[in-house]
């Protein structure tokens, strides 16, 4: 019996922090990705113990090596891997590390806790609203919300592009802070979930994802997730607990680069 059970061959280098899932494809429709020797095609199924598989003469090894990092982003940055505007990106602030990518978004405008994973699999599971793993923020507003519009929140209304609602929504202090726990993260949501009732947004700090809570952690540094943690979000996202997966000792994608 294999040791490692036949997986898609865009899965497979996810899982092994080459790429993510889209970005795998795109390295296989390029030419770049051989299987024993040989280009391979969209759709190719592998087998890890049995199968040689590189990319760009690389070979990958079998064993899953995952790395999974939170950061608390400033304000001012774009979620994204590379800008073609050039703006600085949440990658401009962490150690580079092959296949790294950002869990759903969290726009320029925002602050907060952010989650980084090699894990495609991890990064698919959190973000995907039917795995159910919530994202909390803080939003403070222009003034003081009423006690109806806190109702309207969580009852729903109608977006362009759908009903959007809090699962959760209360006064976090002052009347004009408010907690709100969502399942989704469309585009800039929460921002317009307030002003469908009439509020602006003037600060918004996502402080938790799932049992993963933003604490102490000061703006702009990230660190490594330590294993329970890793185990509550797995666990929330409804995933197995890994296997045969090698642990990463490395410090280098705690610490955050400093700002140019």
């Amino acid at each position: 019996m294999s040791a490692f059970p036949p997986e898609r061959l865009n899965r497979f280098l996810a899982r092994r922090g080459v790429a993510s899932r889209r970005g795998a494809d795109q390295l296989i429709a390029d030419g770049r990705v051989t299987v024993n020797g040989e280009m391979s095609q969209l759709g190719t199924v592998v087998d890890p113990s049995l199968d040689r598989v590189s990319v760009d003469g690389r070979r990958i090894p079998v064993r899953a090596v995952s790395v999974t990092i939170v950061l608390n982003k400033p304000a001012g940055v774009v979620t994204t891997r590379s800008d073609p505007y050039q703006r600085r990106t949440v990658m401009d602030l962490i150690e580079p590390v092959p296949g790294l990518v950002p869990v759903g978004r969290l726009d320029a405008d925002s602050r907060g806790l952010l989650v980084l994973t090699t894990d495609g699999d991890l990064a698919h599971a959190v973000s995907h609203p039917r795995h159910g793993v919530t994202k909390r923020y803080l939003a403070t507003l222009d003034r003081g919300i009423s006690a109806e519009q806190l109702e309207q929140i969580t009852a729903g209304v109608d977006l362009e592009d759908g009903p959007a609602r809090a699962i959760a929504a209360k006064r976090a202090g002052p009347d004009s802070v408010v907690e709100v726990v969502m399942a989704e993260g469309r585009k800039r949501e929460v921002r317009r979930l307030f002003a469908a009732v009439g509020l602006e947004v003037r600060d918004l700090v996502r402080v938790a994802v799932g049992p993963l809570e933003l604490g102490a952690l000061p703006e702009g540094e990230a660190r490594a997730l330590r294993p329970a943690e890793l185990s509550s979000l797995r666990a929330a996202a409804g995933m197995r607990a890994p296997v045969r997966t090698a642990v990463r000792r490395t410090p280098a994608p705690t610490a955050a680069r400093r700002p140019r």
